[in-house]
């Protein structure tokens, strides 16, 4: 391919919202357009790369006995009624109704209507197992997309659905896809983990994500230093040494505390250390009700662990100033569980605290000598608060915890029977008697793969492509394409290396050798070949490796070997 004869064309400058590495560098290097806000059209190369990911996606799924499909993206109303969805979704669902007054939403996941598509064919045990799986665009809703294609609303997905008789079937299935994922990600040459992970509103109680380490991730990762534990913090235990603290006042008291609102405030002001003081945070479920939750002082909450201890459908999420206001009569900072009429959660790392200060819901005001159940009932003991860094290993007893970043990219749900059960998804077992059909929900975000593996891969002057998912293999520079001694021997370079099975893309545009060695680095093909009228006269050729940088010289004859050691 001919620069000249693509749709191709690069930027010095990112647009202002670009705001990560990798969405400045597929923005300048014609990878990605902006439509609107979430909405990104795939130029040629970009869509080159999500080909050859597909690609190794096929192959590696297929090797796992699954079936390729493609469902509707868009979806009657009445399917996710079935499951409740319609609702618990909420706006991250596009909907809108048709000509008839009918309502209809964007496929944001296709749970509900894999099961729809089996439900009235999967009739007997000898039908399972069975994975089906498709690559499919979806939309949702995001409040705020940011980061080009790391948080949009229309993207590109692999999703793949297992079904079986048995729980013991489905994690026997659940296994296979997981090894596929990993061959799948391990053919891409990325640095990544697979982690714990919470189930969130897919559902299920077995969940792993796979994760693309990158500094600009926008999730927390909890890796241990000696093993190879990993989850995502959402879910990460937090297994810290219980200690033991006993302030010095036995009786409870009330004291002054002018200006006090923060714990950093209180340990100031009292001389005690922020870990021996107790925080007092409230949050509130989606039917509006409200909870206290007590940690030490130097922790934080975490939304996802405290919905897993309540058995919450979805995170709770914090009161606002005005609504603690509301509840406590005073502002945040001065608040306590003394005297609230609602549960009161307590992190475990508490269970030996004692004479402790609290706030007392009263405004520059604080309760001391303060202990449970004599001054407040607790109804909840549990790990709720966020892991830290150091934190000691829950598979291990040698690691601590190290926090890195990761880009999600993979994610691996046991669903069990939650759908199939809603939808009647039934099947005759041996002996002729109705059982439900067990489930499992494999997803693969393609389109953020790519973008994820340029933040992980790339250089202050471009991208960095891994051969496998580089829109092509080679870049050849033609300083003299007007000299036809030049475009010869570049015509022949083309042949011999398409012979070996690399993809050539020559750059034949009328542009300063400068500008184009600039464009070469930005594009960052794995390998740049340079053809110009001295090089041709000496029969040798300069021969980059983008990855390393490094320049070699190489007689033209001995170029499609060279190229061909490079790239192995």
């Amino acid at each position: 391919m001919k620069w000249s004869q693509t749709h191709l064309f690069t930027f010095k400058e990112a647009p202002n919202d670009a705001e990560i590495a990798s969405h400045q560098l597929m923005v300048r290097a014609g990878l990605i357009k902006k439509l609107g806000p979430g909405l990104y059209t795939f130029g040629t190369f970009a869509l080159r790369s999500l080909r050859k990911f597909e690609a190794i996606i096929r192959e590696e799924l297929e090797k796992a006995q699954c079936q390729e499909v493609l469902m509707p993206m868009v979806h009657p109303r009445e399917l996710w009624e079935e499951t409740g969805r319609w609702s618990e979704m909420g706006d991250g669902l596009l909907k809108f109704k048709n000509r008839n007054d009918q309502w209809f939403c964007l496929g944001a996941t296709h749970e509900e209507v894999i099961t729809d598509y089996v439900r009235n064919d999967i009739k007997s045990y000898r039908h399972l197992p069975h994975t089906l799986y498709q690559i499919q665009t979806k939309y949702r809703d995001e409040v705020r997309p940011r980061f080009g294609l790391m948080r949009c609303r229309e993207f590109i997905m692999k999703d793949a659905y297992s079904f079986d008789r048995t729980e013991e079937d489905a994690h026997k299935s659940y296994d296979r896809l997981f090894q596929a994922y990993q061959n799948i990600f391990d053919r891409l040459g990325v640095k990544y983990r697979h982690v714990m992970a919470d189930s969130g509103n897919i559902g299920g109680n077995k969940s792993q994500e796979f994760q693309v380490i990158a500094e600009a991730g926008e999730d927390a990762l909890m890796i241990c230093d000696s093993c190879e534990y990993a989850a995502n913090v959402e879910i990460a235990p937090s297994i810290s040494k219980k200690e033991t603290y006993q302030g010095e006042f036995s009786e409870l008291e009330k004291f002054d505390t002018p200006g006090f609102r923060s714990i950093a405030d209180l340990a100031k002001g009292t001389g005690v250390a922020e870990k021996y003081l107790v925080k007092t945070m409230f949050l509130k479920d989606e039917e509006e009700k409200a909870y206290c939750i007590l940690l030490r002082g130097d922790d934080e909450v975490n939304d996802v662990k405290v919905k897993s201890l309540l058995g919450l459908k979805n995170p709770p999420e914090m009161l606002t100033e005005a609504e603690v206001k509301e509840l406590t009569s005073a502002s945040p900072g001065s608040c306590g569980p003394i005297g609230l009429d609602i549960p009161v959660i307590i992190d475990e790392a508490l269970e030996n605290y004692s004479q402790f200060m609290v706030g007392a819901n009263e405004d520059d005001k604080h309760f001391r000598g303060v202990s449970f159940p004599r001054d407040f009932k607790v109804d909840k003991i549990g790990d709720v608060k966020l892991a830290k860094q150091g934190d000691q290993c829950p598979n291990c007893a040698e690691g601590k915890y190290q926090n890195v970043r990761g880009i999600e990219v993979g994610h691996c749900f046991y669903l069990g029977k939650k759908y199939a059960e809603k939808l009647n998804a039934n099947f005759l077992d041996e002996n002729g008697k109705s059982q439900i059909i067990e489930m499992g929900c494999y997803g693969i975000g393609v389109s953020r793969t790519i973008q994820a593996v340029i933040e992980q891969s790339h250089d202050d002057n471009g991208i960095v492509w891994p051969r496998n998912l580089a829109p092509f293999d080679v870049h050849i520079c033609n300083l003299d394409p007007k000299k036809e001694e030049v475009s010869s021997v570049v015509d022949s370079l083309v042949r011999d290396l398409q012979a070996k099975g690399f993809e050539v893309f020559e750059d034949d545009r009328k542009e300063r050798p400068g500008v184009k060695f600039k464009d070469a680095d930005l594009i960052g093909l794995p390998v740049r070949i340079v053809v110009g009228g001295k090089g041709v006269a000496n029969a040798e050729l300069e021969v980059v490796d983008r990855k390393t940088l490094e320049k070699s010289v190489v007689k033209i004859a001995d170029i499609p070997t060279f190229v061909e050691k490079l790239l192995s």
